[in-house]
C-alpha cells in the first residue's frame, strides 16, 4: 500500500466522521462533544501511523524521490494525480501532525458550538496543507493551495472573536487573490511547455526542464513568488495576518502560525529556486530587502502592540523574514538555515499562541495592560510561556537560534549590510519579548482579577513535548538538518503524456 494517497486523505475522511459524531445528539453535550473530539484524536493517530511508514519504510522508487505516487486524472489536460515527498515535505508534514496534536489537546476540547463542523473544519485544512506538501503535479497543487484556504475561512468566520467576519474575509481576499495570480503563471509555464514540444502536462519536473527566456522566467517566477509572499508574510502583503491571528480562536491560530506560513517557504523553495533557478538568482537582492524590511518592520510593530495576539503575530512577520532572507541567500547554508527556522518558528510560535488563548479563554481579555502577576496565579503556564518566549527572542540553545544563525552567517557571507540590519531585528526581538513576558507573568498583579485555574499537569506534559523538540533543534540540529534537506531535480526530465512516470 502507498502512504501517499492516505496522508491525503485520511484527514478529511475523519473530518467527515467527527462532523456527523458532532451531529449524532441534536443537543450539544458532553458526550457529544467527546465523540467528536475522540474521532479527531483518532485520526490524527491513524495519520501518525501512515507517516511513520512513509518515513521508515523503503518503497520501490519509480520516481525522481522515495515517496511516489501517481495516476492519471484529467488525461487529456495532462493533468494526473501525482504525489511525491522529499525531505522537505516529509520533515513539514511531521511539524503539521505536532501542530495538530497540539490543537487537538490544548485548543479544541472547549468548542461546545457546533463541535462537529468546526473538527471536519479543522482536519479538511490539514487535507490541504498535505496535499499542498505532496503535490508535484502543478494543477493539483493549486487545488490543494485554495482548499486548505476555505475551511480556515471558516473557522475564524464562525468560531473567532469580535470582529472576525473583517478579518477572514481579508484572509480569504489576499490569499485567493494571490493565489490566482500563481494559477495565472502556472497556464503561463504549461502552455509555454506545449509550445516548445507538443505535450500538454502540469507535471512539475517535466515543466522543470522546460527552456525560457530571462524575461519569460522571470515574469513566470513572479507569478509564484506574490502568491507565496502573501502567504509567508512579505512586508507590505502582510497586512491580513495580524487581524487574522487576532480574530482566529486558538486552534486556527496554531494552523496559520505553525503550518500555513510555512506553506509560502515551501513553496519559495520548491518553484521559485528549483523551477526558475535563474530568475530566481536574479531576484535575490530585491528579495532580500523584503526578508530585511520584514524583520526590522515586524519586531519594531511587535513592541507596539498591547493586544498579546498581535504582538505573536507581528513576532511572526518578523521571523518568517528570516527564512525569505535565508531562501534566497543562494547558498546550502542559508537554505538549511530558513527550513530549520520554519521548524522552530513553527513550534515556538505554536506554544505562544495556546498561552495567549488559555489566557484569553481564563480571563476574557488579550490586552496586555489588564494582565499581570499571573506567574503566582498560573506558575505552570507562565512556565510555559517564559520558555516559548525565550525561544522567539532566539536565545542560544533552542531552534530558533540555530535557524536565525545559519542564515546570518550565509547573509554575511553574501553582503554584510542585510546581515547587521537583520540582527537589529535580533534585538527588538529580545525587547519585545521581554517586555511582554515581564507584562503578563511577572508584573505585580492587577486588582480585581478572579481567581483562574492553572493549566492541567496532563496538558503541560504536551507543552514539554514542544519544548523537548525546540531543545533538540538548538542542542543537536544536525540530524534535523540532513533529514529536512530538499532534493535536487533529476537531470533528465519525466516523460509521459501525464506526466507520469512510465
Amino acid at each position: 500500500m502507498n502512504p501517499l494517497p492516505a496522508l491525503v486523505l485520511l484527514p478529511i475522511m475523519g473530518g467527515g466522521v467527527a462532523w456527523v459524531a458532532g451531529h449524532v445528539r441534536p443537543r450539544v453535550t458532553t458526550t457529544s462533544r467527546d465523540a467528536s473530539w475522540w474521532v479527531v484524536l483518532v485520526t490524527l493517530i491513524v495519520e501518525t501511523f501512515v507517516l511513520v511508514m512513509a518515513t521508515f519504510g523503503h518503497p520501490v522508487h519509480t520516481g525522481p524521490w522515495p515517496g511516489h505516487f501517481s495516476m492519471p486524472w484529467i488525461p487529456a489536460m495532462g493533468i494526473a494525480v501525482r504525489l511525491d515527498m522529499d525531505g522537505l515535505s516529509l520533515s513539514l508534514i511531521w511539524l503539521s501532525l505536532i501542530m495538530c496534536f497540539l490543537c487537538v489537546f490544548l485548543a479544541t476540547r472547549q468548542v461546545t458550538v457546533h463541535a462537529g463542523a468546526f473538527r471536519f473544519l479543522f482536519l479538511a485544512t490539514l487535507t490541504g496543507i498535505i496535499g499542498t506538501f505532496l503535490a508535484t503535479d502543478l494543477f493539483l497543487f493549486f487545488f490543494f493551495w485554495e482548499l486548505m484556504l476555505v475551511p480556515m475561512f471558516g473557522l475564524i468566520a464562525a468560531w473567532g472573536h469580535e470582529d472576525r467576519q473583517r478579518a477572514a474575509m481579508k484572509f480569504f481576499m489576499f490569499t485567493q487573490g494571490s493565489g490566482l495570480i500563481m494559477l495565472l503563471s502556472i497556464l503561463g509555464l504549461v502552455i509555454t511547455h506545449y509550445r516548445q514540444t507538443g505535450v500538454l502536462t502540469f507535471d512539475y519536473f517535466t515543466l522543470a526542464h522546460t527552456p525560457l527566456s530571462p524575461a519569460v522566467s522571470m515574469l513566470l517566477m513572479l507569478g509564484f513568488f506574490i502568491a507565496f509572499a502573501v502567504k509567508l508574510p512579505v512586508v507590505p502583503v502582510h497586512v491580513w495576518l495580524p487581524d487574522a491571528h487576532t480574530q482566529a480562536p486558538t486552534a486556527a491560530s496554531v494552523l496559520l502560525a505553525g503550518i500555513l506560513l510555512k506553506t509560502g517557504g515551501y513553496g519559495m523553495i520548491r518553484f521559485n529556486i528549483m523551477l526558475f533557478p535563474d530568475a530566481a538568482s536574479r531576484f535575490a537582492p530585491i528579495a532580500m530587502g523584503l526578508g530585511v524590511a520584514g524583520i526590522v518592520y515586524g519586531a519594531w510593530l511587535a513592541y507596539a502592540q498591547d493586544d498579546v495576539k498581535r504582538l505573536i503575530a507581528y513576532s511572526s512577520i518578523s521571523h518568517m523574514g528570516f527564512v525569505l532572507l535565508g531562501i534566497f541567500t543562494g547558498s546550502r547554508m542559508g537554505m538549511q538555515g530558513a527550513i530549520i527556522q520554519m521548524l522552530a518558528h513553527g513550534l515556538s510560535t505554536a506554544g505562544l499562541f495556546v498561552v495567549a488563548g488559555a489566557i484569553q479563554d481564563r480571563l476574557h481579555t488579550r490586552d496586555m495592560r489588564c494582565i499581570g502577576g499571573l506567574w503566582a496565579a498560573m506558575p505552570r503556564l507562565s512556565g510555559a510561556g517564559l520558555f516559548f518566549a525565550m525561544a522567539a527572542l532566539g536565545m542560544p540553545g533552542l531552534g530558533n537560534f540555530t535557524g536565525e544563525f545559519l542564515v546570518l552567517l550565509a547573509t554575511w557571507h553574501v553582503s554584510p549590510l542585510p546581515a547587521i540590519l537583520a540582527a537589529v531585528g535580533l534585538v527588538l526581538a529580545a525587547i519585545y519579548a521581554l517586555r511582554m513576558v515581564n507584562r503578563i507573568f511577572l508584573a505585580a498583579p492587577r486588582t480585581g482579577l478572579q481567581p483562574v485555574p492553572d493549566v492541567a499537569s496532563r496538558q503541560m506534559a504536551v507543552f514539554a513535548c514542544v519544548m523537548v523538540f525546540l531543545v533538540l533543534l538548538g542542542v543537536y540540529p544536525q540530524p534535523f538538518v540532513t533529514f529536512s534537506a530538499p532534493l535536487p531535480l533529476p537531470v533528465a526530465a519525466m516523460t509521459g503524456p501525464e506526466g507520469a512516470t512510465p
